[in-house]
């Protein structure tokens, strides 16, 4: 009885090495590193998110001045906020928001994600940046930086397109 309990312990072992052989010679190295790279950027590009909505929530409130001084946390204009906040987190992006709609790769509407520039009017003159759940962070008016809903009927008529910088 003693042998045959030995006799199948044996033989789990080895099917078991035998079969995480097979996977490693279907899984090559560069699959699992590719896959591990991919989820890491992910991760990080969350993570970069994450910090600049974070940042540019921490000026809620702040009033607006068209032709703010870049660098300044007095007042905001629009494209003056997204390069403060993204400055921030080593993101580099131009003082103006129809400059600012030629960086990085262009989102469709249906794919965007947080962290992703939006962009109103035609031709453009205002920027936001999106933060999931069809909000936007942004500055305008009256309000100085708040959080607007893109669909609703204004700012949903009034969208242009959205670029991914992160």
């Amino acid at each position: 009885m003693r042998n045959s309990r030995l006799s199948k312990s044996l033989l789990g072992i080895t099917l078991s090495a035998s079969l995480l052989l097979s996977a490693n010679l279907v899984l090559s190295p560069q699959a699992v590193h590719a896959a591990s790279v991919t989820t890491a950027t992910a991760t990080s590009t969350a993570l970069k998110a994450n910090s600049i909505l974070a940042t540019g929530k921490q000026y809620m409130g702040v009033r607006y001045q068209f032709g703010a001084p870049k660098g300044s946390t007095r007042s905001f204009d629009c494209s003056s906020f997204t390069q403060y906040v993204y400055g921030k987190s080593g993101v580099n992006l131009p003082r103006s928001s129809q400059a600012q709609s030629h960086v990085g790769t262009y989102v469709p509407r249906n794919q965007l994600q947080p962290g992703d520039l939006v962009f109103f009017y035609s031709p453009i003159h205002h920027v936001g940046i999106y933060m999931g759940n069809g909000k936007i962070l942004h500055t305008y008016g009256s309000p100085g930086v708040t959080i607007s809903d893109l669909n609703s009927n204004w700012w949903s008529s009034h969208y242009s397109t959205a670029r991914r910088v992160l």
